[in-house]
């Protein structure tokens, strides 16, 4: 088997590294191809791969590359987990919005949309190549945004073995164990929405909904909650949010915090990641390999702890859950045995309300290479009426990017609910527009 990474100079490309090979009799994979257009960095993160004291000898063949096509030819399956324009484009999606007066984050709201923006350019290429040196290859899609990737993928550009991940319901999973004290596995979510948009009906183990009893211990220590949305939220709701569903409920809270804040979540990645790549170098370059993986380690360990003290959503901590999941659907897809992952893939009537086609983030049982949602009973209406406006934000953002529309970019970015006015999406979309440059698509 085959395995490509595209966008392999990020810096959880290690933990992958290391989980491909934890699992390598389980997944036979015979090849890892790592490919990345900035070749310096991905020499770096090669560099910290090799000084990983605890990966043995075994018979996987790495080659590092920037050439999309050669770590395309031939392969099973392809992950993709891009950012274009680095972590500088962040920090220009996050403040843009923060400096108009609207949440600034990656993947949500306004940020969201200029990533959007940026990546499904780019994305098309991808598809366009793969179609020719590698058709029938799986594409696993990490980049984000995550779902808006996945709906431009299977919907726009015609490629159906497609599928989106993110390591954020699992995520909540985890933390629930701990909190419960129970081994994860022992955990069953029933999840619906779509990509950092989404809620648990209910959570079981063997077979029993343990959701009412989690909420009602919850209810008597909210003071450690696991949870980013208010716990009276929760308890209304009944259900258990997404922690990015705290943009939408806290909305006037977080764009505070964010007001105040002097650096924005990305200012504060980008600056960690300038010290590690920097610090690297010299290492590298003083051919004293010795510090390499401890000096990544603390990496990790100061991601972690930055994540750990934010009071919302922002990115993921340096945990290897993105890793596990990713592999997790690998093998789920070359094995025959039935697993249940929470994956972005076609509704196909398994959220009452919303397209067959459209692209939800949901519970999925797969067999024998199939993806089959899991189908929920009706969801409350004040659910399915913020999907459906997000999916048709998230429509109008791919036709804006495949055709360089300025005013479906416009309209797109003025339904959002965390903007909603026509005025305020101008003067945020032409404030990316100018602070972008080559790395936003021309529109017209």
């Amino acid at each position: 088997m085959i395995l490509t990474i595209l966008g392999a100079a990020g810096v959880r490309t290690p933990l992958i590294v290391r989980e491909i090979l934890r699992r390598q009799k389980n997944l036979h994979i015979q090849e890892l191809r790592l490919m990345d257009i900035d070749e310096h960095h991905l020499a770096l993160i090669q560099a910290i791969i090799h000084s990983d004291p605890t990966l043995k000898p075994s018979s996987l063949r790495m080659i590092f590359t920037t050439d999309t096509t050669a770590a395309l030819k031939g392969a099973d399956y392809v992950i993709t987990t891009f950012r274009v324009g680095q972590v500088e484009a962040r920090v220009i999606d996050e403040t843009v919005a923060i400096e108009s007066g609207c949440i600034g984050q990656e993947t949500t709201g306004a940020g969201g949309f200029a990533m959007g923006l940026r990546t499904i350019p780019v994305m098309r290429e991808t598809i366009h190549i793969m179609k020719e040196v590698c058709p029938d290859a799986w594409l696993i899609n990490f980049a984000n945004p995550s779902g808006m990737l996945t709906e431009a993928i299977r919907n726009h550009l015609d490629y159906k073995k497609a599928v989106g991940i993110c390591d954020g319901p699992s995520s909540m999973i985890q933390y629930i164990a701990r909190h419960l004290h129970v081994p994860e596995k022992m955990l069953h979510g029933h999840y619906f929405g779509l990509n950092h948009l989404g809620w648990f009906s209910s959570i079981d183990i063997m077979g029993k909904d343990i959701q009412p009893e989690l909420l009602r211990k919850l209810s008597q220590k909210p003071e450690q909650s696991p949870l980013s949305v208010s716990l009276d939220i929760v308890l209304q709701l009944g259900m258990i949010p997404n922690e990015y569903l705290a943009y939408y409920y806290h909305r006037s809270r977080l764009s505070l915090m964010q007001q105040r804040s002097p650096l924005t979540r990305g200012q504060e990645v980008l600056q960690m990641n300038t010290a590690l790549f920097t610090e690297i170098d010299r290492l590298v370059s003083s051919a004293d390999h010795t510090q390499l993986f401890t000096t990544y380690q603390r990496y990790t360990q100061l991601r972690n702890q930055a994540h750990q003290r934010k009071d919302s959503a922002s990115d993921q901590g340096m945990e290897n859950g993105y890793a596990e999941l990713a592999l997790d659907l690998l093998e789920a897809l070359e094995g025959n045995k039935r697993t249940s992952l929470i994956l972005n893939i076609p509704n196909d009537g398994a959220i009452p309300g919303m397209s067959s086609t459209d692209i939800v983030e949901v519970t999925t049982q797969i067999l024998n290479g199939e993806l089959i949602p899991e189908v929920m009973q009706p969801i409350p209406l004040h659910c399915l009426a913020l999907l459906q406006q997000i999916k048709s934000f998230e429509k109008l953002t791919i036709e804006a990017a495949l055709e360089g529309s300025y005013d479906k970019a416009l309209f797109a970015l003025t339904i959002h609910p965390l903007v909603g006015d026509h005025d305020l999406a101008k003067r945020i979309l032409d404030g990316y527009v100018l602070r972008h440059g080559p790395y936003f698509p021309l529109l017209r």
